[in-house]
């Protein structure tokens, strides 16, 4: 929906010339679970399978000679609880810039580009269900806190964005800041993606718990091909550091971020949607380098269903096979997981 905002007390954003767009998803769908290493609920209503459940406002203001100013703000949310996602009003994105034919400037939480080069254009199932690549591939992190991002404009198919995340812990902006970039190209049925990003992520010691240098250096190669009947997914990665590859955030010391972790890597993707219902498939193979070789691959099959342009039907499971302790889990768009094996039903309305 658009709508121009009522003029504001003190003549901020009272513009007539803004337009302002409140957007949303819902996405709510049952998971079962396989395989735990610990107990955990094996079947389960979950919100945001397919795509994290938010509402969203973006708005932009004409400011001349080709200047607008955009901002946007979106908040998760866990709508099979009705809770915020990871406990934060807005905490998807909150950022504000400007854009123009030079290029869009924007500051504030936002996405890194590894993780929209993977999503967007490696996996087919956009980072979704229990087939999403960022289960073995990648990293983590999908979005940076105090975040200055560049994004030019296409030429000829070809586009540029980089990034900076301050760190802004005490005493030191290097701590925990993170940077990267990615060049993009796509004209026709071709798309293709270059991205690198680097985090410097130490976690400082806490009581009798040691520092932890979780620091990831990312770069991965990216590329789709529409073949009328078929899209054709690849990508290959590079991850090098203990951060590099996927563990959970919320718990720096649980078993997966200390002892199974790897610090040295290689992904290989490989994936196609098929047809009308858009049949999914996808394999994924972690190649640990490390002395431990903890190696690891996903299979993952799925479907999805259209009703119309906003609304659909989606099924999907994944199974990842671990070797030598290796404990990566199969999650989906809003839930890292807690099993080697998942299957999810659902049903998401876009507005």
């Amino acid at each position: 929906m658009l709508f121009a905002p009522a003029q504001a007390a003190d003549g901020a954003g009272s513009a007539a010339s803004t337009n302002v767009a409140v957007y949303g998803v819902l996405d709510a769908g049952i998971v079962a679970e396989r395989g735990c290493a610990a107990n955990c609920a094996n079947t389960k209503v979950s919100g945001g399978v397919a795509s994290g459940s938010r509402l969203g406002v973006q708005g932009r203001e004409a400011l001349g000679n080709d200047v607008s100013a955009v901002f946007t703000l979106e908040a998760g949310v866990q709508n099979d609880t009705g809770q915020s996602e990871e406990g934060r009003l807005f905490g998807r994105q909150a950022y504000v810039g400007l854009d123009s034919r030079l290029g869009a400037l924007t500051l504030g939480r936002q996405y890194n580009p590894h993780y929209l080069a993977l999503t967007d254009v490696a996996d087919p199932f956009k980072g979704g269900m229990a087939g999403s690549a960022g289960n073995l591939a990648g990293y983590s992190v999908k979005r940076y806190d105090n975040t200055v991002k560049y994004v030019t404009p296409a030429l000829r198919g070809v586009t540029a964005s980089a990034i900076y995340s301050f760190g802004e812990s005490p005493y030191s902006n290097a701590s925990n800041r993170a940077y990267g970039a990615t060049l993009g190209y796509s004209a026709g049925a071709v798309n293709v993606s270059v991205s690198h990003q680097r985090k410097n992520n130490l976690i400082l010691a806490s009581g009798t718990l040691p520092a932890i240098d979780m620091s990831a250096r990312n770069t991965l190669i990216a590329a789709n091909v529409d073949l009328k009947v078929a899209t054709v997914f690849a990508a290959v990665g590079v991850n090098k550091g203990y951060g590099s590859s996927p563990w959970d955030p919320n718990n720096a010391y649980s078993a997966l971020a200390l002892s199974m972790s790897s610090s040295d890597s290689r992904d290989t993707l490989l994936g196609v949607p098929v047809g009308g219902f858009k049949l999914l498939a996808s394999w994924v193979r972690k190649d640990d380098r490390d002395l431990a070789n903890r190696d690891a691959s996903q299979m993952a099959v799925g479907l999805t269903y259209s009703l119309s342009k906003r609304s659909d039907f989606y099924a999907s499971y994944a199974k990842i096979h671990n070797k030598n302790g290796a404990r990566y889990t199969v999650g989906n768009a809003s839930d890292s997981g807690r099993g080697d094996a998942a299957f999810n039903l659902g049903f998401r309305h876009g507005f």
